[in-house]
């Protein structure tokens, strides 16, 4: 069912909103009026209108700031703007255009031209708002099926566990028990990463923070490692100061962020070579302290170092051929951002990566 689409003009001179009424008579919009640009920005707030009408020249906040905070507001930031002014310069329509206007018309304005521009904004507010529901849709999906998927793959985990702990099993068929146990744990751990990310996403996830001491959290990820990397005959380094090192985190999710990079370094770096875990004190003036994880592996082309960390990125830097890509960095990146923190990645030296997690020091 088609709802009447409502359109906003913000202008204090009176004359000019009668005028611009007058042109969209007959259009059948919900025409709504704001006399200046805070309380343009309340109605807009309230409204959520689907197309606004904008003045430049209007007293204590003018178009501009009026468009910028429109932009700054996530809810109201896909409405289409149309600037209407008697301001007609070239300077005047790049400064609105880099407020965050889509469109600019100069006073006096035909009504044929208004109209036609009104309704390219409408189709392009329809569009989004039926892109938007399809995300939903999709997400709403996702993580059902992600909640239905746990079901069966924990009785595969449990059946798995059976076999191990009490089954008289043979060495091959021992292996081929171990091989389901590890992989369903690995679907089980990726399967709840995707739900704590939806939520994280949506600012449904509450963290846990407690005082995590540093040194002994990357001591135990690295013991977790050990094996792995001995079996890969990759020398895994862990370099920790000897004093107690103290930050203010969730323990449970950031040692999934350690474990998953830990995890990537491992499986893309060639034998014989090395992986260090590394935790480095703030230096001087520094309320920071760093974690790394350096590689040699293939490393990460300069152009997509910031891209790995998209999950929108993925498949195309799959196809791209880049390896150690997976929702495993999003995962990583939207967590340390979580605590206020920062996750990138730079080249290291003569190859391979080095991904460094940024938080602040927390007294012990």
């Amino acid at each position: 069912m088609q709802t009447t689409s409502t359109v906003l003009i913000i202008d204090d001179e009176p004359i000019a909103r009668a005028g611009l009424e007058a042109l969209l008579a007959g259009e059948g919009y919900r025409l709504e009026f704001a006399t200046n640009g805070q309380e343009g920005l309340a109605m807009a707030a309230g409204l959520v209108p689907d197309v606004i009408l904008l003045d430049i020249m209007m007293p204590d906040m003018d178009g501009y700031e009026v468009c910028k905070q429109l932009r700054d507001t996530p809810r109201l930031r896909p409405i289409p703007i149309i600037i209407v002014s008697a301001l007609s310069d070239k300077e005047s329509l790049v400064r609105g255009l880099d407020a965050g206007a889509d469109e600019f018309l100069s006073k006096p304005v035909t009504g044929l031209e208004l109209r036609a521009r009104v309704r390219s904004m409408l189709r392009i507010r329809r569009q989004h708002k039926e892109l938007q529901r399809l995300l939903q849709w999709r997400e709403q999906f996702v993580n059902m099926l992600v909640h239905d998927m746990r079901t069966p793959l924990q009785v595969i985990m449990s059946y798995a566990d059976l076999l191990l702990s009490d089954a008289p099993l043979e060495t091959e068929q021992r292996e081929w028990a171990e091989l389901i146990n590890t992989n369903a744990d690995r679907l089980n751990r990726l399967l709840t990463e995707m739900l704590i990310m939806a939520k994280m996403e949506r600012g449904q996830f509450a963290l846990n923070q407690t005082t995590v001491e540093l040194s002994q959290l990357l001591r135990s990820a690295y013991q977790h490692h050990r094996g792995v990397a001995g079996e890969r005959t990759i020398r895994l380094q862990l370099e920790v100061p000897e004093q107690p090192v103290y930050g203010w985190l969730d323990a449970n999710l950031f040692v999934r962020v350690l474990d998953n990079l830990l995890s990537n370094a491992l499986k893309f770096s060639p034998p014989d070579s090395e992986v260090t875990l590394r935790l480095l004190l703030p230096v001087v003036a520094d309320k920071h302290l760093y974690i790394q994880i350096l590689d040699q592996g293939p490393g990460i082309p300069e152009e997509d170092r910031e891209r790995i960390f998209n999950p929108f990125e993925i498949v195309a830097l799959r196809q791209k051929g880049l390896p150690q890509i997976g929702l495993g960095l999003p995962f990583c990146k939207l967590a340390v951002e979580a605590h206020k923190g920062r996750l990138w990645v730079e080249p290291n030296q003569p190859t391979g990566s080095i991904f460094v997690i940024e938080i602040e020091v927390h007294a012990g």
